[in-house]
């Protein structure tokens, strides 16, 4: 079985799209690399951060959801 010949967004090389290849299916193994080594380190949230934000966005929510069922259509 042969796999399928892609051509990639970034370099336009054309490369074999095998089952197990590490990155995005669009891009070459050169290409998802680069992509895959430029990953920060993330920092930890706390439950209070993570609280007040979710908090924040339920309200916009709900905010959102009134005024879509209660707005006048004039």
């Amino acid at each position: 079985m042969a796999f399928p010949i892609r051509t990639c967004v970034i370099c336009s090389q054309e490369f074999e799209l095998k089952p197990d290849k590490p990155g995005f299916a669009n891009r070459c193994p050169e290409c998802s690399e680069v992509e895959a080594g430029d990953s920060t380190p993330r920092r930890p949230v706390d439950q209070g951060e993570r609280r007040r934000g979710n908090s924040e966005m339920n309200a916009a929510r709900r905010r959102a959801m009134r005024d879509l069922l209660y707005r006048k259509d004039s």
